[in-house]
């Protein structure tokens, strides 16, 4: 049922619409019925008996809201998680913006239930953790993550300093970009560092360096992306420094070619470094063959 969940939660039409019948006809079924089914009474309070033949899981207007709902199921949290990532995060206009509003109305529902908030956010770093450079899970989950820090999803954590969640959330997205050229993921994982610019503690300087690294990198559409939603940071969060600071910063974010030779863009990015009173990344020496 844990598995019939997940592909209910997908982002293809049809694996879904396949998925979610059979998903029901197990729920529903009566000679005999199936046992052990978790949750099963809140299931059928979501699922029920006389919707089973009408529900479209075709339209994503109509299954995402649904769905959603098994995220305060405990056994079904994960894989729901795992396959609504795909779907928030995905590409299809449709599938994007009905799964997506419905996390986020079921995220809104949980605000003021730190342990329903500590549970999911667990289950997010373990979907994360489980699939680290599995990219046809890991690129949509960093895109859905850029959504959920910006649609405010984890403002409980924000006044409390080196929270655990931003913290490991950090380590999981480092980790994730090492040494990739992948320009979706690289991309997406900037607007999760800039998202995570909102927690006290540590995690600024931190998030800084990181957003520096990127600055210099090699490609120059990822400079480029970076200037810009560091640029927006500044804006949304101005509490990162003094303001004097941060309008330098800003203008040196604006007035400079991010797209120029890496000599010209690091002397540019240092100046960042020295006005945030954050370390200069150093270059690494290539080893002689």
């Amino acid at each position: 049922m844990c598995w019939l969940a997940q592909q209910s939660a997908e982002k293809i039409d049809k694996f879904r619409a396949h998925a979610g019948s059979v998903f029901l006809t197990l729920l529903h079924f009566d000679h005999p019925p199936v046992p052990h089914i978790p949750h099963r009474e809140e299931l059928e309070r979501i699922f029920p008996r006389l919707e089973q033949e009408t529900l479209n899981w075709n339209a994503a207007s109509e299954a995402f809201p649904r769905i959603t709902q098994l995220l305060g199921l405990p056994a079904y949290q994960y894989h729901v998680l795992l396959g609504l990532s795909v779907s928030v995060g995905g590409l299809t206009e449709t599938t994007l913006r009905y799964s997506a509003q419905s996390l986020f109305d079921y995220m809104k529902k949980i605000q003021s239930d730190p342990s329903a908030l500590g549970s999911f956010c667990e289950t997010l770093l373990k979907v994360f953790e489980d699939n680290l450079r599995n990219d046809r899970v890991s690129v949509p989950l960093l895109t859905m993550l850029d959504q959920m820090l910006a649609n405010g999803c984890f403002d409980m954590f924000t006044e409390q300093e080196n929270h655990p969640f931003p913290v490991k959330l950090f380590t999981l997205c480092k980790e994730e970009i090492k040494r990739s050229k992948d320009i979706r993921k690289l991309r997406s994982s900037i607007g999760v560092f800039c998202g995570l610019i909102q927690f006290q503690g540590d995690m600024r300087e931190k998030v800084f360096f990181q957003l520096f690294l990127l600055l210099c990198h090699p490609f120059p559409i990822i400079r480029k992306t970076t200037a810009s939603q560091v640029y927006e940071m500044l804006l949304t969060y101005s509490d990162v420094g003094d303001a004097a600071i941060v309008e330098q910063a800003m203008a040196i974010l604006s007035d400079t070619n991010w797209e120029a030779e890496l000599p010209v863009v690091r002397e540019r990015r240092n100046c960042l470094c020295d006005l945030l009173k954050v370390p200069r990344p150093q270059l690494v020496p290539k080893s002689s063959a």
